[in-house]
């Protein structure tokens, strides 16, 4: 089972390959059957995406086990 890290970090590398193919042939918004698509209403939600990864393997940074060494003055 992946850890939480690698799943971020997943999720983050697809969306990023999703931005790169939508962003490669853009296409325009459009109605089908009284639904509206807009790409860039699309692209935007992936932008947010990434950059929610992006703050949760940086906290996830700012979480990891430390250890403090010290030594004792006479």
């Amino acid at each position: 089972m992946k850890t939480y890290q690698e799943q971020i970090l997943t999720i983050r590398a697809q969306t990023l390959a999703i931005i790169t193919e939508i962003t490669e042939s853009p296409k325009p918004t459009y109605d089908v059957e009284n639904q509206s698509v807009s790409w860039e209403s699309y692209l935007a939600q992936l932008q947010e995406t990434v950059t929610w990864c992006n703050a949760q393997l940086k906290e996830q940074e700012n979480t990891e086990p430390f250890e403090f060494r010290t030594t004792a003055g006479t």
